[in-house]
């Protein structure tokens, strides 16, 4: 995107033409007065809407160059809210490697509403697809494993059968990679990670590529109510301000971290796509891994990522990927 360094540091700014504000206010209030009878602020509960949080819903739409936005209380939260456009016997097929806490509500839908999840490889997608079929889930890169899948190839196919594609764009955020442009018809994050950037916000975005969906959305996003706070959205604000100059250096740590794994004799493989702040890699023997742990000084014990501090977690260990470390197992070797 031409000028996204520029987007992500006016965002908000200039908002408070009463005060002139540089920075925009954190509105508390749940309720808003109506001047009268049949007569509306534009306000009138804070679920429904608050200036504050739609300062970042305006600003993803933009980045994602989408047309609606939605700034839910978590990343999971985000998820919830598409999936919440599904019902009874509805089927959704999803890539085999996933974050472990969407498994985990993907199982809890399945058994609690019959919303049918139907995970495979992409290469094996189509074999997949039946009437029931409603919708394609993936993430690119993948978590833990770091495949990247071609958005533009499983859009064509979710084209082809009339399907919704819908992306997790966490690890890549905006700044890398912009999958409604790409054919994706809804894109969200747990922006908790990237957008965030400082480990003390927890968010979730969607954004959708037609009024249709932002239609529904608008109505389940107020009616489930598992939206951001006030407090919270000036967080994340303040987060995304940062958000191009954080991933350019996190890249080049990153992709320093790769040369020196590479070369060291117990390191089995390293798993990095090439770009992002996020690697994976395995080790020749689980023997060396408590006196490897023992031996790291600034890199924390922690279950969550693209923040301003390094932290490493387990795959097969961490609660976040229990379904990877069943199914990667079965299909990667590991």
């Amino acid at each position: 995107m031409k000028y996204i360094e520029t987007i992500l540091a006016q965002i908000g700014n200039r908002r408070d033409l009463r005060t002139g504000a540089v920075e925009a206010p954190i509105y508390l209030s749940t309720a808003y007065q109506h001047p009268t009878l049949g007569q509306s602020t534009g306000y009138d509960y804070s679920r429904t809407a608050n200036p504050t949080r739609e300062i970042v819903e305006e600003a993803i739409t933009t980045l994602e160059k989408g047309i609606k936005g939605f700034a839910c209380s978590s990343g999971m939260a985000a998820i919830h809210l598409v999936f919440s456009l599904f019902k009874k016997n509805d089927e959704i097929l999803i890539s085999e490697d996933i974050y472990g806490g969407s498994y985990r509500l993907f199982q809890h839908l399945e058994n609690s509403y019959q919303i049918k999840p139907t995970y495979a490889e992409t290469d094996q997608f189509e074999k997949y697809i039946n009437a029931n079929t409603k919708a394609i889930f993936i993430e690119t890169p993948t978590n833990p494993l770091l495949l990247e899948i071609d958005i533009k190839k499983i859009a064509s196919i979710a084209k082809k059968h009339n399907l919704l594609l819908i992306v997790d764009n966490t690890f890549y955020t905006p700044y890398l990679q912009q999958p409604l442009e790409e054919g994706a018809n809804i894109v969200l994050h747990s922006a908790t990670k990237y957008l965030g950037g400082h480990n003390d916000v927890l968010a979730g975005l969607v954004v959708v590529n037609n009024q249709q969906l932002a239609d529904k959305l608008v109505y389940l996003h107020n009616a489930i109510g598992a939206v951001l706070s006030p407090l919270d959205s000036m967080l994340l604000i303040r987060g995304m301000k940062t958000l191009s100059l954080r991933m350019e250096k996190q890249q080049e740590n990153a992709q320093h971290l790769v040369d020196f794994l590479k070369n060291e004799k117990n390191i089995r493989d390293v798993l990095y796509p090439g770009k992002g702040g996020m690697i994976s890699f395995r080790v020749t023997s689980a023997d060396i891994i408590p006196s490897f742990l023992e031996n790291l000084k600034v890199i924390s014990f922690a279950e969550s990522l693209g923040g301003c501090r390094e932290f490493y977690y387990l795959s097969f260990y961490a609660n976040t990927c229990r379904y990877s470390k069943r199914r990667a197992r079965e299909k990667r070797d590991l």
